[in-house]
């Protein structure tokens, strides 16, 4: 939805990493669906450690828990697999109850060379780090998550394909329009390069895509494909948005460098960690296996 490329953007790494990564989750996919909850798990792990360390050079320096929180993902994903949402829930309470107590009983150290980030002691700089925790196992464990749920059922394999489809889509049709025709940008304080006009296109390529992929996989209503399509969007969107936020929050650019092109595993994955759960809430409750 960018109205002009990102800054330094290198775009043919950016494409090449973007395609491997998609042809990672395939393969993942069609050879075993149990390989792609562990692919989740991992790619969780890696994201709650980058979400870990923005929330680190926070001035203040909010000091998650490091092993329970970036174990969360995996466990929670697997979670899912084995007791659907009932294991969703269970799982992540119980990691939630694990940073809880391992902060208790063993509070971060501080850097004496560091003022703005003293000795992890006291009742508000506990509760600090734990609302930290809570905001990494949710943004990332609870959400990735929905994932699994997405992938469980018979026709899983082509759910989780939709929503990778309509993400990517929706990437497509939102740079392509911002390139072409962004003029007014959305929110200037937090994306100054995503606008109306890429938005606009994010939505329509999203539209349409969503109804050649619903109609062709699943057995729903009209309105079905139009209506994931249009919600994977906005959802990916507010994503963006909300990575956004906390990024200008933290002063980063990136999460970090890993993927030449896109910054970390958590900018690439910002607009499908929240688009996961509307796609499998409304392919559920719209559609049947095809």
């Amino acid at each position: 939805m960018s109205a002009t490329p990102r800054a330094g953007r290198n775009l043919p790494a950016a494409i090449a990493v973007g395609v491997a990564l998609g042809a990672l989750i395939l393969l993942s996919l069609l050879i075993r669906r149990e390989g792609f909850v562990l692919l989740v798990g991992l790619a969780g792990a890696v994201a709650a450690w980058e979400l870990m360390r923005a929330l680190h050079q926070r001035p203040g320096g909010i000091r998650v828990p490091v092993v329970p929180t970036v174990v969360s993902p995996m466990v929670i994903a697997w979670g899912t697999w084995f007791g659907g949402g009932t294991g969703l829930t269970v799982s992540a309470v119980a990691m939630l109850v694990l940073q809880v107590v391992w902060r208790a009983y063993r509070p971060q150290a501080g850097d004496p060379e560091d003022p703005q980030h003293p000795a992890a002691s006291g009742l508000p700089r506990a509760l600090a780090d734990v609302t930290g925790a809570a905001l990494v196992t949710g943004y990332v464990g609870v959400l990735a998550a929905c994932t699994v749920l997405l992938v469980a059922p018979d026709d899983g394999v082509w759910r989780v394909v939709t929503l990778i489809a309509l993400a990517a889509g929706s990437d497509v049709g939102g740079y392509t329009a911002g390139e072409l025709f962004g003029k007014h940008p959305m929110a200037p304080n937090l994306s100054p390069k995503k606008s109306w006009e890429g938005f606009c296109g994010s939505v329509l390529f999203s539209l349409v895509l969503g109804v050649v992929l619903v109609q062709a996989w699943f057995d729903g209503p009209w309105w079905a494909g139009p209506l994931v399509g249009v919600a994977v969007a906005a959802a990916g969107t507010v994503g963006d948005f909300a990575e956004s936020a906390l990024k200008r929050d933290v002063g980063i650019k990136d999460m970090s460098q890993l993927l030449p092109g896109h910054g970390g595993l958590m900018d690439r994955l910002d607009s499908i960690l929240v688009a996961a759960p509307v796609a499998w809430a409304l392919l559920a409750a719209t559609t049947t296996a095809g």
